[in-house]
């Protein structure tokens, strides 16, 4: 599956650079443009969407919410 639209304008383009893996949640830090960002997600979401350091992936801001989409490999 890969995302070709979403309604969340906030988002910023980068590569996953550190997985602090949990038990239960996990950070993950993107390098962007703007600087790293970091989001907190559930280990369960880390493993289901095969996140990995080197990925691509977009952070999306709504809210006080971080969300991530993985996007395919170039």
């Amino acid at each position: 599956m890969s995302v070709t639209s979403i309604n969340t304008r906030n988002q910023f383009k980068g590569q996953i650079v550190a997985i602090k893996r949990g038990e239960i949640v996990s950070e993950v830090e993107i390098e962007t443009s703007a600087g790293i960002i970091s989001a907190v997600v559930t280990t369960s979401s880390l493993q289901r969407l095969n996140l990995r350091v080197g990925n691509a992936a977009l952070a999306l801001f709504k809210a006080t919410e971080v969300m991530i989409a993985k996007l395919a490999d170039d």
